[in-house]
């Protein structure tokens, strides 16, 4: 938007009659005319000025927001197009049909658009950095650490199976393959890891290594959840909130994906852990199964994966059964480790969910002091009884054996006496420890009112003080004037009256 000021000339006067405007003197009108850009057309940073810096930098995030979102959606419908092709590859159509060539091609496609979103996104970014630092060149924003990242984000958004496309024109006697070994005798039904039908579309294809990459690349289709802590940090109300980035930036903090889920984690833990437990058991199964049904064995069965993957998780292990390849023992070590770290929260969350708030401590160790001063005061009075026991039976001596009772029942409740003082001191250290914060707050909150409040009588008080001495000083001074001009009129009497004599000039001087 551009606003410009000019003055017509003369000769355009008639032009302008029907123009508002303030009218000049001399007869020319100023006008002032907004030339609007055209619509979802934006400036770029140095034609707006520093006055559309804040605005710019609001409508760049929201198209970062709004490309990570799509980006995130484009990456899960990668990843459930690829688990439906693994589903139904082996059973609904074969390796080398349209339907097959179909879905693959559309997770490439997928896999196109997510590459496209995500140099989009940086792109945005670049320009967000050029607005923070007051249009600098865009060369300076792409340092080392930024374009290893956008590599490595680029590498792993472009994995995904692509050996379907090989599969048919490197493999083509392989659809023979199951006839061949029903014509050998003695055949049977189950069949070995090299003619078994394998996870993805290389069911078909006897080459080991084809079937190993592209179980691989299927598997790592999922480093694509990447994206979640991305739309996470961008779409939560932290970064969108402007007291929290104002009250950040005065403290330091930065918003980070860290942050944010300790926020989440805060203010939602179970929710948060249930989440993330839930995802992380179906997809750790899938991969699982995954990974176990090249070898026809019970864990390519996906109940028996999901529990398999929840006694790893557990970490409780019964041993029924147990992962054959190597892919499926470095899924269940994964989880083995995420459990542990899982039940960690969940004990933490457990914990905190449990624990007594400030309030409910102040009333259940006020109780628990109550009861224990009247136990107390039992134990107490069972001392001075056992003691006046002690005593008649002294004092009767009827025999040693009720003397020793007395004396054992003595010490008995000297020992719950000093037990119960013990607990009490305890208890109320404790007490006074939860409450030392508060009270020291308190206190220095009442010593800073009462110093404040005395400097500022202080302050009164040498303020009068000072008026008090400038109006002495005054008073001083006139007194001065007074006297010298009193003085200074007894000495023009005493010169203009004639010498008197001794008397008279005693008389004089006395009266003065």
């Amino acid at each position: 938007m551009e606003m410009t000021a000019r003055n017509s000339h003369p000769e355009t006067k008639a032009d302008d009659r029907n123009r508002d405007g303030p009218v000049n003197s001399n007869g020319d009108t100023t006008e002032i005319t907004v030339s609007l850009s055209h619509p979802g057309k934006r400036l770029s940073p140095i034609e707006s000025g520093n006055l559309y810096r804040l605005r710019d930098r609001k409508f760049l995030l929201e198209d970062k927001r709004r490309l990570c979102a799509w980006g995130l959606g484009t990456a899960v419908l990668g990843i459930l197009l690829m688990i439906l092709h693994a589903e139904l590859c082996p059973v609904v159509y074969l390796p080398d049909s349209v339907y097959a060539i179909s879905i693959n091609g559309l997770i490439s496609v997928s896999t196109g658009c997510l590459l496209i979103l995500i140099i989009a996104f940086h792109y945005k970014d670049v320009q967000l950095f050029i607005i923070d630092h007051n249009q600098v060149d865009w060369r300076i924003a792409m340092t080392s650490n930024r374009v290893l990242g956008i590599s490595m984000e680029l590498l792993v958004c472009a994995i995904h199976p692509v050996g379907t496309y090989l599969a048919p024109g490197a493999n083509p006697p392989a659809v023979d393959m199951p006839a061949v070994d029903a014509e050998a005798p003695g055949a049977e039904t189950p069949m070995d890891a090299n003619s078994t039908s394998t996870p993805l579309c290389l069911c078909s294809s006897p080459m080991e290594a084809w079937l190993e990459a592209e179980l691989l690349l299927s598997g790592l289709m999922f480093l694509r959840l990447y994206l979640v802590h991305r739309a996470i940090l961008l779409h939560s109300k932290v970064l969108l909130s402007a007291s929290y980035r104002s009250i950040g930036s005065l403290n330091n903090i930065k918003f980070t994906f860290r942050f944010v889920l300790k926020v989440l984690m805060n203010k939602y833990p179970a929710r948060t852990l249930l989440v993330f437990i839930m995802f992380f058991w179906l997809s750790a199964a899938w991969m699982l199964r995954l990974c176990e049904r090249q070898l026809q064995v019970v864990t390519g069965d996906m109940g028996i994966a999901l529990w398999l993957i929840a006694i790893t998780f557990l970490t409780v292990g019964y041993g029924d059964v147990s992962p054959k390849t190597s892919c499926g023992k470095v899924v269940c070590l994964f989880t083995g480790v995420m459990g542990v770290a899982c039940t960690a929260m969940l004990v933490a969350v457990v914990t905190k969910k449990l624990a007594l708030n400030k309030g409910e401590k102040h009333v259940h160790f006020f109780m628990m002091d109550i009861q224990i001063s009247k136990e107390l005061r039992n134990a107490a009075a069972n001392v001075l009884r056992e003691c006046w026991l002690l005593h008649r039976a002294t004092r009767a001596r009827d025999g040693r054996g009720e003397h020793r009772h007395h004396q054992r029942s003595l010490l008995e409740a000297i020992r719950v006496f000093r037990h119960l003082r013990l607990k009490q001191r305890k208890l109320r250290d404790y007490t006074s420890e939860m409450v030392d914060l508060s009270k020291m707050q308190m206190i220095m909150c009442d010593l800073s009112a009462s110093w404040s409040n005395s400097y500022r009588d202080l302050e009164q008080r040498i303020i009068s003080m000072e008026q008090k001495l400038a109006e002495l000083g005054q008073s001083f001074q006139s007194t001065s004037e007074l006297l010298s001009q009193a003085l200074h009129q007894r000495h023009l009497q005493h010169r203009c009256r004639p010498d008197p004599g001794p008397r008279t000039s005693f008389v004089f001087l006395s009266q003065i």
